[in-house]
């Protein structure tokens, strides 16, 4: 897809990935509507990036689960810049680490990582197939390809968010609606690296895995493989390509790969013990 003219919403626009991407589709010519729940950082981000391309970018708080909140945000974008053409559902949460996370722990994060990206395509969806083209991008995680050492709620709605996008890929594809997933591994941001590490072996074990296991990029450089892929309308976006090897090895050999991550997860705790 080429992204010059195109109208785009970004969640999780407050920071992080979600600022890098929008200041990226700005810089190729794209109109943006960042949205966050926290308002000040979002307006920040807003101003950085009207400085640099004024006229380009709009701004509104709320809540990416909501569908009174999407359907608000979707207004914005046509009233301020036109149609929809590109939705990036990148707010996320890493959820409670563990296997006793309580059922609201559980609701929240599959509420953020998974309905978030099924309600706005929901809404969405519908006018692409009408008007023969839109594409939804969601953000997962190598973790939705692998798995998440530590961290029972992030694993399971990572993966979740990578089937839905490969199911609106596979059911939408021919009718003019491109879907992809953005399966990053370490990344410099909040989610990564809190201001507040929880006194958890569990969170632990899940910040040290991640910072291992490869090298942890900027967002800008996410960013930035986020527009290639755009442009080849490539399903997985990767910003570290070594997650797709990785990715055969365990398809190739599942046991095996169980027992190296078993082995690996073991290092790690003896490493931080």
């Amino acid at each position: 897809m080429q992204l010059d003219g195109k109208v785009a919403i970004v969640t999780g626009g407050a920071g992080g990935i979600g600022a890098a991407i929008a200041q990226a589709l700005v810089t190729q010519g794209a109109r943006v509507v960042v949205t966050d729940l926290n308002q000040t950082s979002l307006e920040t981000v807003a101003t950085g990036i009207a400085t640099s391309v004024p006229g380009a970018v709009a701004s509104i708080a709320g809540d990416a689960t909501s569908t009174p909140h999407i359907d608000a945000v979707i207004e914005l974008a046509e009233s301020r810049f036109g149609p929809v053409d590109l939705y990036f559902a990148n707010a996320g949460i890493g959820g409670a680490p563990g296997l006793f996370a309580s059922d609201d722990e559980w609701s929240q994060v599959i509420d953020v990582n998974v309905m978030g990206h099924i309600r706005a395509a929901r809404r969405l969806v519908p006018e692409w197939v009408e008007r023969g083209s839109g594409y939804f991008i969601g953000t997962a995680s190598a973790a939705g390809l692998l798995t998440q050492l530590g961290s029972a709620t992030y694993s399971v709605t990572k993966h979740a968010a990578v089937g839905f996008a490969e199911w609106l890929n596979v059911t939408y594809g021919d009718r003019g609606v491109r879907a992809s997933c953005l399966c990053p591994m370490g990344v410099d941001t909040k989610l990564l690296r809190p201001d507040d590490i929880p006194d958890d072996e569990d969170a632990r074990l899940m910040q040290r895995a991640v910072e291992t296991a490869g090298r942890v990029l900027t967002p800008s450089e996410v960013a930035d493989t986020v527009i290639e892929a755009l442009g080849d309308e490539r399903f997985l976006i990767l910003p570290h390509p070594e997650v797709l090897e990785m990715y055969r090895h365990k398809s190739a050999d599942y046991d095996r790969w169980l027992r190296g991550m078993r082995r690996y997860q073991q290092g790690l705790k003896e490493a931080t013990s």
